[in-house]
């Protein structure tokens, strides 16, 4: 015991200063996508074919990026024209999922939760995470808000063990056959008024299973979802957007 604290003496202070302090992010870090309409070639018309998650596609001669279907490859194949390209701002939750779907601006960003629902959550957010499925990817990020580095805690949020002592349910997966009853299980048993928070982009629309009879394609046609956290895995660089998203 003694040697664990000297050495947690000698680390220091090791928690981010988010919110003050912007994260710092690798330079690989692919973030909110940069669309230049000018380099896309009506010509060409081959981003569509090209991406296989069906994240891509062109409406009124424009290119347009699902964020809830797209998985952040890092060799993203789609445009050899450039004209789809992906920068380094971590902010994607948006709260309905039509907003996920941007032709270069993703102006309708996390809107603040209503005054009621704020009142009750704002400084004390309980949740359940439900891993209806998934490949441990998100899972593994959400782990990570609870260390010393990102210490969730300090903004009132914490995971709990039972969704009958939570505010509301973080779930992640595409939800297989064999987790739909226990998620529906896990949503019934949290007390009114609750929050759904779909976080990567398969709790939003399958992510690359989303074509498996063994999913349910994602949270839509099950639940009401408050808050979509858009990535595979999801950007969490942000953890105050899931307590109370701010305007």
């Amino acid at each position: 015991m003694l040697r664990i604290i000297r050495e947690r003496c000698r680390q220091g202070y090791r928690t981010a200063a988010f919110p003050a302090e912007e994260p710092f992010l690798p330079d690989r870090f692919r973030g909110r996508p940069v669309i230049l309409q000018e380099k896309c070639s009506v010509e060409c018309g081959g981003c569509a074919a090209r991406c296989p998650f069906g994240a891509v596609s062109r409406k009124g001669g424009r290119l347009r990026l699902d964020l809830g279907r797209c998985l952040f490859c890092a060799d993203c194949p789609v445009c050899p024209h450039g004209a789809l390209t992906f920068g380094n701002d971590y902010r994607l939750a948006v709260r309905r999922r039509e907003d996920l779907v941007t032709d270069g601006s993703l102006d309708v960003l996390a809107a603040a939760l209503e005054k009621k629902m704020l009142r009750l959550f704002g400084r004390s957010l309980k949740l359940r995470q439900v891993s209806a499925g998934g490949c441990n990817g998100c899972e593994a990020d959400i782990n990570v808000l609870a260390t010393p580095v990102f210490d969730l805690g300090r903004f009132g949020i914490q995971f709990v063990a039972s969704p009958r002592h939570a505010d509301g349910i973080l779930v992640t997966g595409p939800v297989t056959r064999n987790m739909h009853a226990a998620l529906l299980a896990a949503y019934e048993a949290v007390p009114e008024p609750k929050l759904v928070i779909a976080a990567g982009a398969c709790a939003i629309a399958g992510g690359p299973f989303q074509d498996s009879p063994e999913t349910h394609g994602g949270l839509e046609s099950m639940l009401p979802v408050d808050l979509y956290i858009p990535g595979c895995p999801p950007s969490l660089h942000d953890p105050g957007r899931i307590a109370a998203p701010v305007e």
